[in-house]
């Protein structure tokens, strides 16, 4: 498989914290941050100098997709890029069990096909990346139930959409039989430095590059 980017082309990272991964928004908005975002542009900058790829970081810690419907247009579209990562999904699961707050599958795969869809008008193009959970503490499986339905809507959309598809919840399973759970994340969420140098490399290999 070649690297599916051209030279001189931006990608821009988008999501909740696992993206933003502790990010400066405040004085320094070429931050990438710490996680697998930083990583991944990283590495393809090192492999890959001559492309001179830009990259950007609006990962935003606490959103869902409602909060990406509301920002995409300042938070993506304004931005131009060549390439749109999206990461969403499970503080839409989360929130039905910390606050009573869900949402539905259904308004969950409409607000995500809208923003997809401005962006394929807006001609970007599109990589998705499967939302995750580990069972890690024990009361993280009930939430299942909710969040597994969202993970076939996210595929769906790529089958729609015909993207380049990152399936993190099958790599964290899979990671989960040669180290536990609490390895690769520290609340069955958000990724351990070890996690999140697991997304990188396999975010990598989805676009075209073995690291």
């Amino acid at each position: 498989m070649s690297l599916l980017f051209n030279p001189g082309q931006t990608i821009l990272f988008q999501g909740d914290s696992i993206t933003d991964a502790l990010r400066d928004k405040e004085t320094n908005l070429a931050d990438m941050g710490r996680g697998y975002a930083s990583m991944a542009a990283a590495w393809l900058g090192a492999s890959r100098p001559e492309l001179g790829l830009s990259f950007i970081n609006r990962g935003m810690s606490g959103n869902r997709i409602t909060d990406l419907v509301e920002r995409w247009q300042k938070d993506c579209l304004e931005l131009k890029p060549d390439w749109v990562s999206v990461l969403i999904g499970l503080n839409d699961t989360w929130r039905r069990y910390d606050s009573a707050d869900p949402t539905s599958v259904e308004d969950f795969y409409e607000r995500y096909r809208s923003i997809l869809t401005q962006c394929v008008e807006a001609g970007c193009r599109l990589i998705l990346c499967e939302p995750f959970l580990l069972p890690y503490p024990e009361d993280r499986k009930v939430w299942r139930e909710d969040l597994d339905p969202k993970i076939q809507a996210v595929r769906e959309l790529a089958r729609e959409f015909g993207t380049p598809y990152v399936p993190f919840d099958g790599v964290f399973a899979a990671a989960s039989m040669k180290q536990p759970p609490s390895y690769w994340t520290v609340d069955g969420i958000h990724p351990t430095p070890a996690g999140h140098a697991l997304m990188a490399r396999h975010w990598l290999a989805t676009v075209g590059l073995e690291a």
